[in-house]
């Protein structure tokens, strides 16, 4: 089973049906930037083949996503860290591994599950506020967002692996 993709295993255990969808990419996600980045030197990580963006910006850009976004999901603005962590993104930061990365993204997740987990399915669609413009969405909105924007990062940074190799 381990060789399907992470939603035709089944339900994840503890998290609600409404939010089984958005559980199934996050942890596809985990699975996937892990495969995609094993086997990356340092410098590799931060190369940008073709000017894309290199591999250590999206797995740090994929992090932050889930964290801010779960941040509006619980009705909260981001702190002083978060928007440090956002100005950081970008830099090429040598002394960063892909484990290291890799595994930060993975703590990331983790959390997210966690506050899946607990999640109320009678609350998706309350109103939520995104960003310092605090555009109108919904906690299900910036859930699937969360995941989503995860996910698309993900293909890019596949993308910039097989340029690399």
């Amino acid at each position: 089973m381990d060789n399907l993709e992470v939603w035709m295993r089944g339900p994840i255990t503890g998290i609600p049906d409404l939010l089984q969808p958005v559980a199934h990419v996050l942890l596809q996600v985990e699975e996937d930037s892990a495969k995609y980045t094993a086997q990356l030197s340092c410098e590799q990580l931060w190369a940008r083949p073709c000017g894309n963006a290199s591999i250590g910006f999206h797995l740090l850009h994929i992090r932050g996503v889930i964290d801010r976004m779960f941040t509006y999901a619980a009705g909260k603005s981001l702190s002083a860290e978060q928007f440090d962590y956002l100005q950081k993104e970008g830099i090429v930061d040598m002394e960063l591994s892909v484990a290291t990365l890799v595994e930060n993204l993975q703590l990331q997740i983790r959390q997210a599950l966690d506050v899946l987990s607990v999640t109320d399915p009678s609350t998706l669609t309350d109103e939520r506020f995104l960003g310092r413009k605090q555009i109108p969405t919904t906690l299900i909105g910036l859930l699937f967002h969360a995941a989503e924007h995860a996910q698309r990062h993900v293909g890019q940074l596949l993308v910039t692996a097989r340029c690399l190799k």
